[in-house]
């Protein structure tokens, strides 16, 4: 009876991500560019490049920069790289390259919103493209990116990255953590007026440069981890429209090819995401052991109607997952992982707080975050 149940239970939170008129699982939120619209003068556009130690990409980034067209000014941040990455960013522009040494880290920010803030003061366009110096640009997607902020009025325009999804431990878990995001921020809901549902991704975002100055620049948000979001939320707390969707017109070079990489990358973040409430972390367990643990052992057991509710649970769960494997040419057969998926996010996210009980807290790139 109580195996029932809880199979009953597991069923029906999947039907109803299927049902919610803001349909968490579409992909219908989305922006590519087109080849044909590389030839625009982008002279009221700069790139600012926060980069610490970026010399495996930094090359290919600031060339799918110069792909986009004319007049771009591009601003890179060189965060005490003890690599080349000054040195190669170099030699990929005769001008329009600015690149500024940055300062050492003040107590209560974090790396990446420091470089942001000191190259900010260097933007004079009425346009700042935030840029990770790992995200490599198609041709046509700047000029599509600044065509819908005109067009549509929208103050911050953000594109989840393309991630890379060549390796198996990629295949499985990267489109789930992009999947898992947009049911924790949907997009809808972030790209509409409601005032609670604010959202961004980090690696390529426009900005209207007066909106970011007239917020008192990155200072407003400097000690958030989860910098994208923050913004995002900062924007419309100040009236701002965002935007945020999919794209395959920007994509991720950094490789997550080995479980360990993904695990620490999850971790870094997850407690945080929770406010580091331990009764959260308790509901949100009850709740992934309902949703992804329930259906399977619920086909183990002789019970004919905890079987056909497993049965369902499990096809609601592949139903919504499918979207999003489609929209990055994986195979759909993926899907039938997300059982094992869900329990692997789960452990993620549980050794993010142990980590934080430890007084461990966040690291990224040889810095510590409590």
């Amino acid at each position: 009876m109580l195996l029932t149940l809880l199979t009953l239970l597991g069923a029906l939170l999947w039907l109803i991500i299927l049902l919610l008129p803001w349909r968490p699982w579409s992909t219908r939120e989305c922006l590519d560019g087109a080849p044909d619209d590389n030839n625009e003068d982008f002279g009221d556009i700069t790139v600012l490049i926060p980069a610490r130690n970026e010399a495996d990409f930094i090359q290919a980034t600031l060339a799918g920069i110069k792909a986009q067209g004319k007049n771009v000014k591009v601003i890179l941040v060189d965060d005490q790289s003890k690599d080349e990455t000054a040195a190669l960013a170099g030699k990929m522009f005769n001008t329009g390259l600015k690149i500024v040494s940055g300062r050492p880290l003040p107590e209560g920010w974090s790396g990446k919103l420091w470089a942001l803030h000191q190259g900010l003061q260097q933007v004079v366009t009425p346009f700042v493209l935030l840029l990770d110096a790992d995200i490599a640009l198609k041709p046509g997607i700047l000029s599509r990116l600044r065509r819908k902020m005109l067009k549509e009025g929208f103050h911050l325009i953000s594109l989840m990255a393309f991630l890379r999804m060549v390796s198996p431990w990629e295949k499985l878990l990267m489109p789930a953590f992009i999947y898992f995001f947009k049911l924790l921020y949907p997009f809808r809901l972030s790209n509409s007026a409601h005032p609670r549902v604010a959202a961004a991704a980090g690696g390529c975002i426009l900005l209207k440069t007066e909106m970011i100055k007239a917020m008192g620049g990155f200072e407003a948000i400097r000690g958030a981890l989860i910098d994208d979001c923050a913004l995002a939320r900062q924007v419309k707390s100040m009236g701002g429209r965002t935007w945020i969707g999919l794209t395959h017109s920007a994509e991720s070079l950094r490789a997550y090819d080995r479980i360990g990489v993904i695990w620490r990358m999850v971790a870094r973040t997850a407690f945080h995401q929770l406010r580091y409430a331990t009764t959260l972390l308790v509901l949100l367990t009850g709740v992934m052991i309902l949703m992804f643990g329930i259906p399977v052992a619920g086909l183990l057991f002789p019970s004919f109607s905890a079987w056909i509710l497993s049965l369902l649970g499990l096809l609601f769960m592949v139903l919504g997952y499918v979207p999003t494997l489609k929209f990055y040419g994986l195979n759909w057969k993926w899907a039938f992982f997300m059982p094992l998926i869900g329990m692997l996010f789960l452990a993620m996210t549980w050794t993010s707080a142990i980590r934080y009980w430890r007084g461990k807290g966040a690291e990224w790139k040889g810095r510590a975050y409590l």
